[in-house]
């Protein structure tokens, strides 16, 4: 229960910040809050459902077959490798993206879009310069393993080989 809560606590306080009160802010201060387009509507409602999905079933695996949080302080103690985890090595940060991306198609905000490119770049050199350093070390051969079998951010369709 307590290991829940404090999944639920850092994804309201980072991805909700990132993905959803800046990108609101943004809107809000640059355009302000107009009539929703239905056809805008319809395009960017599964862009946000399937970032959602995304995000929340990462840290579900995060939970259950990591037995930790994705928030640094508490993170897995295992190597998360089934799931989406299989597929690409950072889907949490593509459904974040995802939904940061359907906030700019719902509102046409070119501001969005930029923040989002920025928050792209910048999850980038997080994972490059902090969190892989960091796995590296945490995990040794079997993240290097890892590493060399899944994709970083373009996920691989084809089926996976067992890692």
């Amino acid at each position: 229960m307590l290991l829940l809560l404090k999944n639920l606590l850092f994804t309201v306080f980072v991805p909700g910040t990132v993905a959803c009160f800046v990108p609101y802010r943004i809107v809000t201060r640059t355009a302000g809050i107009f009539p929703l387009d239905a056809a805008r509507l319809i395009l960017a409602a599964p862009v946000a459902v399937l970032g959602l999905s995304i995000y929340f079933w990462c840290l579900w695996d995060f939970a259950v077959a990591g037995r930790g949080t994705p928030a640094p302080i508490d993170p897995p103690k295992q190597l998360v490798v089934r799931g989406l985890y299989r597929r690409v090595r950072n889907p949490m940060y593509l459904g974040v993206l995802l939904v940061v991306a359907a906030w700019a198609l719902l509102f046409r905000s070119g501001v969005v879009l930029a923040y989002g490119v920025a928050v792209g770049l910048l999850f980038h050199l997080f994972v490059v310069l902090v969190e892989e350093p960091l796995l590296r070390r945490r995990f040794g051969v079997a993240y290097e393993s890892y590493c060399h079998t899944v994709p970083r951010w373009v996920p691989r369709w084809a089926p996976p080989p067992a890692v």
